[in-house]
């Protein structure tokens, strides 16, 4: 696996991998190492030969590639070529590039949506110190844009040495767990105004 985060520029890439199932597979090859068509299915919840066709279609795209494999010559084996991405922000945006955008950030922003949700369904089984540990804030600030570029790198710089890609688990403490972390600073849209370029749910509805 490539070191690098995958600056996204191509609105063919942004919507090739703008699918639930496939945002969870990238990320579980990400997170976890190489793994096959299989196991990728559980994680995201879909049929094997339907995570199959998802995996093509972001090796199409340079999201993932074949590994070595595992002495079995029938078990192909995935993983990812980035350790992670972000969505290029051009001076200009194309009509053709802001729907691109707007479709994999609404597939992204779902899934932690989601992933809040059954956090949230499970949390009673969960002990009572990562219970308390877990933090929720929705806090609304006043900044300037220089002020709000700020505050995204000092985020940034902090969550750094913790990110799984920079922390391996044999690095971290033995009851270290993998957490989300999920930070939105943005400026606040005006009352009343529909989102730009709003759009239904991406097709093909939610995993499975």
């Amino acid at each position: 696996m490539s070191e690098q985060n995958r600056l996204i520029d191509d609105p063919r890439a942004m919507r090739a991998l703008a699918h639930p199932a496939r945002v969870t597979i990238l990320r579980r090859l990400q997170i976890d190492g190489p793994a096959t068509a299989t196991e990728c299915a559980r994680a995201a919840a879909v049929s094997p030969s339907a995570c199959s066709y998802h995996l093509r279609m972001l090796a199409k795209y340079g999201f993932v590639a074949e590994a070595p494999g595992r002495g079995d010559a029938r078990e192909r084996v995935w993983q990812a070529r980035q350790r992670g991405w972000m969505l290029a922000e051009p001076d200009e945006i194309t009509p053709e590039l802001a729907e691109a955008k707007n479709a994999l950030a609404g597939t992204v922003v779902a899934e932690m949506a989601d992933e809040v949700m059954r956090y949230l369904a499970g949390s009673p089984r969960e002990s009572r110190e990562w219970r308390q540990a877990a933090v929720f804030n929705h806090m609304t600030l006043r900044v300037n844009a220089d002020e709000l570029a700020e505050l995204g790198r000092r985020v940034t710089e902090v969550l750094e040495p913790y990110l799984s890609r920079n922390r391996p688990g044999e690095a971290a403490p033995p009851d270290a767990r993998v957490v989300q972390a999920v930070v939105h600073l943005y400026p606040r849209p005006a009352a009343g105004r529909a989102p730009a370029g709003r759009q239904d749910a991406p097709k093909g509805g939610r995993r499975g």
